[in-house]
């Protein structure tokens, strides 16, 4: 039971520090850079694409026996489609406004590389409750980094926050906005920042970890932890010399748990 808390616990906490999507796995980045021009927008979209993420996770994770392989790929496509007509259906009729901020990326999720990343590789092949936490775990961490990066554009760039003007402390001025950060050029840099200051943290954070919290096999699952197990198994000179590694992870099937 404890070797099972441990493990749902992890699968949740990597998507928000160690795997997040959007600052270290470096996907998804197309809505992160269109509407994260607010805080508002960012939180939006990051719980929008949580909902499609926890529920294609359970819809896959129960079809996973029943969906043939070869239309895998069409299966989860329609599936996440399905679940995106819901999600913009319900807030075309009491969320417009965030709607027509979101505009073309509410429909876009359903080829969201987060959203198919994690059905191919992960609730394809695991039971239902920890795919569901993996869902979570990755759309929690991808709405943290969408809202820390709308969050600070909004701030430099708008001179605002959730759309309510910042005024100068102890004056009756507001905030003077940077345009810059406004525009996609301010959105990369602002971006690129987040991506260093999680490297950053990364590395100092799981340099101390103990021995049993980086247990890949014990923890499986992420196609992170699948290529670091697969290089701490055999040296990569002895792969190198097989002929299994040639400047790239070799594709290796994994079995579909019961």
């Amino acid at each position: 039971m404890a070797d099972k808390k441990s493990s749902l616990s992890y699968e949740f906490t990597k998507g928000i520090i160690k795997e997040n999507p959007l600052l270290v796995l470096l996907l998804g980045t197309c809505p992160a850079l269109a509407v994260t021009t607010s805080a508002w927008d960012g939180v939006g979209m990051g719980l929008a694409a949580t909902f499609v993420l926890v529920m294609s996770n359970l819809v896959i994770s129960l079809l996973r026996n029943i969906i043939p392989d070869r239309v895998r790929i069409p299966s989860y496509i329609t599936i996440i489609a399905s679940l995106v007509t819901i999600l913009q259906l319900f807030l075309q009729a009491y969320l417009p406004d965030l709607n027509k901020s979101l505009g073309i990326f509410i429909p876009l999720i359903t080829v969201n590389c987060i959203i198919l990343g994690r059905a191919e590789a992960f609730a394809n092949k695991k039971p239902v409750l920890i795919s569901i936490i993996d869902g979570l775990g990755m759309g929690v961490g991808f709405t943290a980094a969408l809202f820390l990066i709308g969050s600070v554009r909004e701030i430099l760039g708008s001179g605002s926050f959730f759309n309510i003007a910042i005024p100068f402390i102890g004056g009756d001025n507001v905030l003077q906005p940077i345009l810059i950060f406004a525009l996609p050029p301010g959105g990369f840099a602002i971006y690129g920042l987040m991506i260093a200051i999680s490297n950053k943290l990364n590395a100092r954070f799981y340099a101390r970890q103990p021995a049993e919290l980086m247990d890949h096999e014990h923890y499986p699952g992420s196609i992170y932890d699948h290529h670091q197990a697969l290089l701490e198994a055999e040296t990569r000179d002895t792969l190198i010399a097989a002929g299994q590694l040639d400047g790239a992870f070799p594709l290796v099937k994994e079995k579909k748990e019961e």
